[in-house]
């Protein structure tokens, strides 16, 4: 991590762009916090120097949720009146260094409307690949598209591979992009042979599927992942081996309660 105090301006000038509702903007922001060697940002730190071993960053509190606070560029650390170190490092070592701890990132806290925060659920996605992950706040919900067939096929496709110990489903609605339907696995098993049996049975099932509705999966072990963890809190496994038998449907299936989110 650097210290120096070069800047591209990329990231400050996305941040201006970003207003209420304007989801493209933010997103715009985050690829520029997601790029090697332009997506700088001067992190504060409240003890240690930059590059020591007891450097740490400073921390707010909003609304329950932490966040380590920046600047996007020289001029604003000094608009800041910071007075302690600082480091400059590249947004995509931040989130990696963050969002496991689920802490988020908030730039320029001293300026006019307190500056933006963002959330450690995108710090993931910026770690991990913007594109494999939806673009949040997501809606979340029971699907209320009905597709028997696909489902009644999934489940019986699960009974006969013993790696999966039960399924859920989510509909899930990003900020940008399509609306899809989503399958939770939930597996005793996550071995190479296990994995490829699994995928397996996915694909000898996604023929059910009618034309053009979009269909993802999602491992119920991920302790980050938005969507597993709205399924683990709120949706009835569809398939579930232990019980040996599917789940009946809720009463009054298909109408989805409210909308949840992040």
């Amino acid at each position: 991590m650097s210290a120096s105090g070069t800047t591209t301006g990329q990231v400050e000038h996305m941040l201006r762009q970003v207003t209420p509702g304007r989801y493209d903007a933010y997103e715009a922001l985050l690829r520029a916090l997601a790029t090697p060697g332009q997506g700088q940002i001067w992190m504060l730190l409240w003890h240690g120097q930059a590059g020591s071993p007891d450097a740490q960053y400073g921390n707010m509190d909003v609304d329950g949720y932490g966040y380590a606070p920046c600047v996007t560029s020289a001029q604003e650390l000094s608009a800041s009146g910071w007075n302690r170190s600082y480091e400059v490092v590249d947004g995509l070592d931040v989130a990696r260094t963050l969002y496991p701890d689920h802490f988020g990132l908030w730039l320029n806290p001293h300026a006019p409307g307190g500056g933006v925060g963002i959330p450690w659920l995108d710090l993931r996605r910026i770690a991990t690949g913007l594109e494999r992950q939806p673009a949040g706040p997501l809606s979340l919900s029971e699907p209320a598209i009905e597709i028997p067939q696909f489902y009644a096929l999934l489940a019986q496709n699960a009974h006969r591979t013993p790696a999966v110990r039960s399924l859920r489903r989510a509909w899930v609605q990003p900020a940008l992009g399509a609306p899809y339907l989503a399958i939770g696995l939930d597996v005793y098993d996550a071995s190479p042979p296990a994995v490829d049996s699994v995928r397996a049975m996915m694909q000898q099932s996604i023929g059910a599927v009618p034309d053009g509705l979009p269909v993802s999966t999602v491992a119920m072990s991920d302790e980050y992942d938005p969507v597993a963890l709205w399924m683990r809190a709120a949706a009835r496994p569809f398939y579930d081996r232990e019980a040996h038998a599917p789940a009946a449907p809720a009463a009054g299936y298909g109408y989805p309660p409210a909308h949840g989110g992040y």
